[in-house]
């Protein structure tokens, strides 16, 4: 009894945050670090903001290595991070995700997180996702990302799909989808798609995708998300599978963000 009066208590608060909105402080900030916001139709750009009230209501965020938590760091991580969300009926945000870490820089770490052995060499990250809930960013990644939002390349963006993929409590390339229907469709196109990849990626060829997607089915559905947000025209043209199956899974197409 005690646990559904509190879920009731939070969906009735979820629900009052997402038509509250966001304070015109934080929206001059979500415009100025999120270009496609001023493209988004309005119905969106209401959605989006009701995503980020709740996203700061529910997430805590921790400064390390010096970096200072101030409005504009935690709207623009919120405001990309969201961005991931806006064609959802719901209003889950994130569900599993209790803090954002974020480093002023690239930062050193031990091991491979989620995807390796913590007793791996150290290696220099701009991000990291956990399943135990918690996102690592470095600052100027965020901010480089917001500058360069046609470059296929946004950590927020990466490390976000990266959280929802892990809400089945795996990070392999499957996050949770709409149906069961939805499944048998989703692994007959990712894994083509994938096995697809690595062979351009042997050949050395060009690709849309960043290459760090051969890494595994996890990384790879991660920075296809990165390109089907930021670098759609190409996305739809070198992969249009793909991108049907991208566009149903987000529920947006961002061929219409002119910006």
């Amino acid at each position: 009894m005690v646990w559904w009066v509190v879920r009731t208590q939070g969906v009735a608060r979820r629900k009052q945050l997402m038509a509250a909105g966001i304070s015109a402080e934080w929206e001059a900030i979500l415009a100025r670090n999120l270009p496609p916001y001023d493209s988004l139709p309005a119905e969106a750009q209401k959605t989006l903001q009701g995503y980020i009230a709740v996203f700061l209501d529910e997430k805590q965020f921790e400064g390390c290595g010096g970096q200072e938590i101030t409005d504009e760091v935690r709207v623009s991580v919120a405001a990309q991070a969201c961005l991931l969300l806006i064609g959802r009926k719901e209003a889950t945000c994130y569900p599993k995700l209790r803090s954002v870490l974020v480093y002023p820089h690239t930062y050193v770490a031990g091991g491979k997180g989620i995807f390796g052995a913590q007793n791996d060499a150290p290696s220099t990250r701009l991000g990291e996702s956990w399943q135990t809930g918690v996102v690592v960013l470095s600052w100027n990644s965020v901010t480089g990302g917001a500058r360069n939002f046609d470059d296929g390349h946004n950590v927020v963006l990466h490390e976000f799909a990266h959280q929802l993929d892990q809400e089945d409590g795996a990070a392999d390339g499957a996050p949770k989808l709409e149906s069961w229907s939805s499944y048998g469709s989703w692994a007959r196109c990712l894994s083509g798609e994938y096995r697809s990849f690595l062979k351009r990626v042997a050949k050395h060829k060009r690709t849309v995708i960043d290459e760090y997607g051969a890494t595994n089915p996890a990384e790879f559905f991660a920075t296809a998300t990165e390109a089907f947000f930021e670098k759609p025209e190409q996305l739809e043209r070198k992969r249009p599978e793909l991108y049907e199956e991208l566009k149903r899974y987000y529920q947006v197409d961002p061929r219409q963000w002119e910006f």
